[in-house]
């Protein structure tokens, strides 16, 4: 490098200027101008970018444009919200293959492949388990092992066979148990002096059934309680509420039956021999079941009648009081005394075996008929002491002697007849002549002496 003095170096420096730019700064406008045109090209969009979003700057935060708002979902009805509940429980079993679940108005219908028997069992009892299903429609098959098909159940078979086995000694306890109460039951029902306080035999033999009854659910209770089953106790007592009511419609005659025979050994109105009629039925009592009153008929036919009947109908106890009255009339001819009549009849009565001095016989004139006046006698019977019938009878035929002794008449019926056309009628029959001495029939038999005729005047 030249060492020039700077005044002289200045103007060298001037007429290298066109040269440096040349050499230096047309490069670098070159350069510039490629990188514009570069980046124009780069920047301008095509057909296919055109379509596409820009991509942001990096570092600059994506603006999301608000996004429009989306209609509700529809709501799910019942039935597909109870599959899609029982779908997802039927998933945690693992024993299912192409299975599928239908759910209409609550009732679930599986289908497809169970594998085992205990899987199909599963899912039915799962969908059982869901709130909302009525009824389950098991259609799972079981695929075509021998296997699952007879070996299993003869294993189960088995298995019960051995606690079956494993229960006999607790069974047997508990059929003694059962017997011995059973023969308790008997023996307390068959016990006097628990019932001699009620008087009506109906009454103790109701309290009989019902202790007996008693006695013998205890045994079976306690049976149930040894072979640790009392949970059977309230099943089935629960059914049988539900069948009571069935049952009670179905035999709602034998219930009413029953209630009348505990509501007539309650009331007694009629105690075993009673004489009794119950509406136009007649008879002495011979018992009185859970069913029917038997009656015995004055004829000696077995009779029997409903409870609810007797229990509803009219009933008349001939036995209940001792005494009982009876009464006939006599026809007295129209011309006789009939206070006479009275006091012969009310004497005789007074004598009759069987007729009761307190209340006294009486008699009374009871209607006046077309021939004679009927005369109506009243006494009383004690039953306890004698026939009822026997007295009754007894007591007419003596008054009727009585009257014909004193002479009275006890004139029959008189009818006149009256024949249609004929203008006559016949009058009424004569009464027999009576009995004529033989001589005197002789006599008349005899023929009569020609009576003599006056002569004839000359």
């Amino acid at each position: 490098m030249s060492t020039l003095p700077r005044r002289q170096r200045f103007p060298e420096l001037l007429t290298a200027a066109p040269r440096l730019l040349r050499t230096a700064l047309l490069p670098a406008l070159l350069a510039a101008l490629l990188t514009t045109l570069l980046a124009a090209l780069l920047a301008s969009p095509s057909p296919i970018a055109a379509q596409e979003p820009a991509a942001p700057p990096v570092g600059v935060p994506e603006e999301v444009p608000p996004a429009a708002e989306a209609p509700p979902p529809a709501p799910l009805s019942e039935d597909a919200r109870l599959g899609r509940e029982v779908y997802r429980r039927l998933e945690q079993i693992p024993d299912l293959q192409d299975w599928h679940v239908e759910v209409t108005d609550g009732v679930a219908q599986l289908g497809g492949t169970a594998l085992t028997a205990a899987a199909r069992d599963r899912a039915e009892q799962t969908a059982r388990d869901t709130i909302g299903i009525t009824a389950v429609d098991n259609r799972l098959t079981l695929p075509p092992n021998l296997e699952e098909r007879v070996v299993q159940p003869l294993l189960k078979l088995e298995e019960r066979g051995r606690a079956v086995i494993g229960y006999l000694p607790l069974l047997a306890v508990a059929a003694l148990l059962i017997l011995f109460f059973a023969w308790l039951a008997a023996a307390v029902a068959r016990w006097d002096l628990l019932f001699r306080r009620a008087d009506n035999p109906f009454v103790q033999n109701l309290s009989r059934q019902l202790v007996r009854a008693a006695v013998f659910l205890v045994g079976v209770l306690l049976a149930l309680e040894i072979l640790d089953a009392t949970a059977l106790v309230g099943a089935v007592l629960g059914t049988a509420g539900v069948l009571g009511i069935a049952i009670g419609f179905a035999f709602r005659d034998m219930a009413e039956n029953f209630i009348a025979s505990v509501l007539l050994s309650l009331r007694q109105p009629f105690a075993p021999n009673d004489l009794v009629r119950i509406d136009d039925l007649e008879g002495k009592v011979v018992s009185l079941t859970s069913r029917a009153t038997i009656l015995m008929t004055l004829d000696g036919n077995h009779l029997r009648i409903p409870n609810s009947r007797v229990f509803k109908g009219v009933i008349l106890n001939y036995t209940r009081n001792p005494l009982r009255r009876f009464d006939f009339g006599v026809g007295v001819g129209v011309e006789e005394d009939l206070v006479e009549a009275q006091r012969l009849g009310i004497e005789t009565l007074r004598k009759t075996p069987g007729v009761v001095g307190d209340p006294e016989p009486w008699g009374v004139i009871d209607q006046l008929g077309d021939s004679s006046v009927v005369v109506r006698f009243y006494a009383w019977v004690d039953q306890q002491q004698a026939s009822f019938a026997k007295v009754r009878s007894e007591a007419i035929r003596l008054v009727k002697l009585t009257l014909e002794d004193a002479g009275m008449d006890l004139p029959e019926p008189i009818y006149r007849l009256k024949l249609e056309g004929s203008g006559l009628s016949t009058a009424p029959p004569k009464p027999a002549p009576k009995a004529v001495p033989e001589e005197s029939q002789a006599a008349r038999k005899a023929p009569a002496a020609p009576t003599p005729q006056p002569s004839p005047p000359p």
